[in-house]
């Protein structure tokens, strides 16, 4: 079985930083897109910035140049490092993998369970 755990969010004033992280576990084989999603009170999840295979980023207009995603796929890991923080990027921030697990001959998209990031004004 394969997992993803979140870690890194908070409270931070806006201006501030923060660098969430996502860990994959289990019986994996192959990771190919890691993505991190957000989703604040009311609104619906959407994709804030997704890293493929071989390290090609995409990132949603209203954090370009604020947030990098980067992986280390040795730790099949993905980060979020986010700079400039508004109060506009307040939600709960959840990362999302696609795997191919060791029992399962296709990939599967995996999510972690979220963390939450709030910045104050």
């Amino acid at each position: 079985q394969v997992h993803l755990v979140e870690s890194g969010g908070g409270l931070v004033q806006a201006g501030g930083s923060l660098r969430l992280s996502c860990v994959a576990s289990g019986n994996i084989v192959s990771i190919n897109s890691m993505a991190w999603y957000r989703q604040a009170p009311g609104k619906q999840r959407d994709l804030v910035a997704i890293v493929t295979s071989d390290s090609r980023t995409t990132y949603t207009d209203s954090v370009k140049g604020r947030f990098t995603i980067s992986r280390d796929n040795a730790k099949n890991t993905v980060y979020l490092q986010m700079n400039s923080l508004k109060p506009e990027d307040t939600a709960v921030y959840y990362c999302n993998a696609v795997i191919q697990e060791r029992r399962i001959g296709y990939y599967l998209n995996y999510w972690g369970q979220g963390t939450q990031v709030t910045v104050s004004s």
